[in-house]
């Protein structure tokens, strides 16, 4: 079970709000006609989104507007509207108390660009996959028609686009640092994380009458306020400059010295002879004060003009930033943008387990909205047979956002309310023929994971529970989640469960027993898991384990893969280009896949996302992984377009596409002995296909050289991450992403998903 850092008041104890008389919706309306079947005048609170509106929990317009109905709220819903007007934003009237605004489960830019900043063709959280149904920087555009819609109007932002943004953040697309989305939005309030219990404090607040500008002292929430603003008088500010200095020690005193001036003072006036009363405060005293006095401290981070001009100072705003994250330690933060603070309230407390039952247990219709007909969803078909079964991610990795949004406190709901869900999913949900496609969450194996100690929980201020080494006060148990499948498994027409969440196989390995449960119940042929790398420079700005845990993990696997009878296969995911990534550290990495047998049909390579510390990594060129100054440590980043497309090359060695400008490299690396037939060469000496360049390399000529696809000259395909199927070099049929392939086999699934996003609500 995981810890309340502090007291919070449950989610479920609040009184409904009058309106709750009109029951729940069978969907919540997105129509004026919607509302007038339910017999509506108006809706109390409107949520617009960049989503298409699926009322099911992994979704997050349908979670916050199912928690807002069950504390009686009329809530509707605008889902995708025309953001080139203010008109549709009127569609369902003026809300009584509010607008909510998302931009859906992705934030808007990484689900309209790619990596390498080009349109994405499809968008797979909109009817038959149709993009351009969002603007870039959703939040921003829907919360500003909103403000034209209905002048007055409170606003109110969320989702992980707004939570990325609460500060001043460096922004991939346009290559500069932009204003917290406070600024950009004019919203009122601005909810981070998973904000059920703000959420619901706020919109009960609003039903008696307060206006959204003046809650001001609600965990979890960021808003604007004037210059040097304070709760109240006894909150003291202090720079973020001191937060990795260590605090006063005095030194410890000689029992047996004398201080002949402090005996004089302390005895003036007064009877010497009679007896006195010393009092000695307890360590829990101290500790209570100390607690007290952080409780009404706030940080002030660099200003926005600052961070925007300076990298030293952008990165220790990060740093300061994440290190002011565990909701049991950390500090209000407060940064200057012109004349106004942005001023960011604690991290939100942790749901409990029966609040997460509670949330995942509303009455949703499990379906797409009616109104969208037979039109195929993706992300729908991805999850509607899966069930999330927990909250949160301890692993701190750096390109991630995850930690970022959910916090690393793990929020696990219990063994019943996930059963039950299972059994809706198979009474409820269409086409429903006995299989689970997951049973997850943002990482399969951290279900009821938690520090041993609420204590040490509440006082920790490091950035991972596993990096660089598991921590001692970790409890490592999987026989809770072994105890799940199996139960799992066991439901009345469940035929297989599989489980495709990221998996932590450095936890893993402290079970062989899960393992073994995993491998030979819930492997559907092939297990993804993402070393992301295999050299220590890039994996420690990571913070991801070194390659011993993948091989213990491996070994592990594949043995039980066998008792179990099985032929099954672990693919790794890889990233290219990710900051402190040399090009020897990719070449490494190729020579280590050519090695194992490993050929990726599509490569991820790092985007820099907002508020991640690998992004402020590849903008600063400094880490923030340690205490920073003027002259700390510089990061190597790979921005010019010529080293991404040759890290992502590397990944894909065995592409022809791919020959010359590895072959260039390697040359220019002083590596030719990786160029020739040789089992331990990268690449063959001559193109792959071009039989005279052969020819004319075993006369001794030289090869032509072909266009490398450096900056100004651009080569067709090379910025793609797609191979033709069952090719390799020679043009000789080899199945791709598995070691070990017979020539003609079928292919494996991805090995490196290109679409992946580390990115939930």
């Amino acid at each position: 079970m995981t810890t309340q850092p502090a007291a919070a008041k449950p989610i479920t104890s609040y009184r409904k709000y009058w309106a709750s008389r009109f029951g729940n919706a069978p969907f919540l309306p997105m129509s004026r006609a919607e509302m007038d079947e339910l017999g509506w005048d108006s809706c109390d609170i409107i949520l617009i989104s960049g989503d298409c509106y699926i009322d099911h929990p992994s979704f997050g317009m349908a979670l916050v507007g199912r928690l807002l109905e069950a504390q009686g709220f009329r809530v509707g819903i605008i889902a995708q509207p025309d953001w080139q007007s203010a008109e549709p934003f009127r569609a369902l009237g003026k809300p009584n108390l509010f607008f909510g605004v998302t931009a859906g489960n992705m934030d808007s830019m990484i689900n309209r660009y790619t990596a390498d900043r080009r349109p994405r063709s499809d968008d797979a959280y909109t009817p038959n996959a149709e993009p351009n149904k969002r603007p870039d920087r959703a939040v921003t555009v829907y919360a500003q028609r909103c403000r034209e819609a209905y002048p007055g109007v409170g606003v109110m932002i969320g989702s992980i686009e707004a939570s990325l943004r609460r500060i001043a953040h460096y922004d991939y697309w346009s290559d500069k640092v932009r204003q917290s989305v406070l600024i950009t939005s004019k919203a009122d309030i601005l909810l981070y994380g998973n904000a059920e219990r703000a959420l619901v404090e706020i919109a009960h607040r609003a039903a008696k009458g307060e206006k959204l500008s003046e809650i001001r002292d609600v965990r979890g929430t960021a808003f604007v306020v004037q210059q040097g603003w304070r709760p109240d008088e006894e909150w003291q500010e202090m720079d973020s400059s001191v937060v990795d200095l260590p605090g006063h020690v005095d030194p410890h005193l000689n029992p047996y010295q004398e201080i002949p001036e402090q005996a004089a003072e302390a005895t003036k006036g007064s009877d010497p002879t009679a007896p006195q009363v010393i009092r000695i405060e307890s360590r829990e005293e101290r500790l209570a004060k100390r607690r007290a006095q952080r409780a009404k401290t706030v940080i002030r981070i660099p200003a926005y003009e600052a961070v925007a001009h300076d990298p030293v100072l952008y990165a220790h705003a990060s740093r300061t930033l994440h290190l002011e994250s565990n909701p049991g330690n950390a500090r209000a933060l407060v940064q200057l943008h012109g004349s106004r603070d942005v001023w960011l309230n604690p991290p939100p407390i942790p749901l409990t387990t029966e609040e997460m039952d509670f949330v995942y247990g509303l009455p949703y219709a499990r379906n797409p909205h009616p109104s969208y007909g037979d039109a195929h969803i993706p992300a729908w078909e991805m999850i509607k047979y899966s069930v999330n079964i927990m909250r949160g991610c301890f692993g701190g990795c750096t390109f991630c956002s995850i930690t970022e949004h959910e916090g690393r406190i793990i929020q696990s709901r219990s063994e019943e309310s996930i059963l039950h869900e299972i059994e809706e999913i198979r009474d409820k949900t269409p086409g429903f023929t006995g299989h689970i496609s997951d049973l997850g969450g943002p990482t399969a194996n951290m279900y009821r994971l938690s520090c041993k100690d609420p204590n040490i929980e509440r006082s920790c201020r490091k950035l991972s529970c596993v990096f660089p080494d598991i921590c001692e006060n970790l409890n490592t148990d999987h026989s809770h989640l072994i105890q799940l499948y199996r139960k799992a498994r066991a439901l009345p027409g469940v035929k297989k469960i599989n489980i495709q969440s990221g998996l932590r196989y450095d936890l893993a390995v402290r079970s062989p027993e899960y393992i073994k449960e995993l491998v030979q119940h819930h492997v559907g042929g092939y297990l993804k898991i993402a070393p992301e790398h295999t050299e220590d420079g890039p994996l420690s700005k990571m913070m991801k384990p070194g390659m011993g845990a993948y091989d213990k993990f491996k070994e592990l696997f594949e043995r039980f893969s066998r008792q179990a009878g099985k032929e099954q296969y672990l693919i790794p995911y890889f990233i290219a280009a990710h900051p402190g990534t040399s090009d020897e550290d990719m070449m490494n990495l190729a020579l280590w896949l050519k090695k194992n047998n490993f050929r990726l049909d599509q490569v991820q390579t790092f985007t820099p996302t907002p508020m991640a510390m690998a992004t402020t990594m590849w903008h600063t060129r400094r880490n923030p992984l340690k205490r920073l100054s003027r002259s700390s440590e510089k990061v190597d980043v790979v921005r010019d377009g010529y080293r991404r497309k040759l890290h992502k090359a590397f990944l894909r060695y065995h592409h022809p596409d791919n020959w010359q400008i590895i072959h260039d490299a390697l040359i220019n690396m002083g590596r030719s002995d990786l160029i020739g037939h040789s089992k331990h060469c990268l690449i063959p000496p001559t193109p792959p296909g071009d039989k005279s360049a052969a020819v004319r390399h075993r006369l001794g000529a030289p090869v032509a050289r072909q266009n490398s696809g450096k900056p100004g000259q651009p080569r067709t395909g090379q910025g793609k991450a797609t191979a033709t199927p069952g090719k390799s070099f020679g043009g000789r049929p080899q199945a791709t992403g598995r070691p070990g392939a017979k020539p003609g086999s079928k292919p494996a699934s991805q090995a490196a998903g290109n679409n992946r996003s580390k990115h939930k609500r």
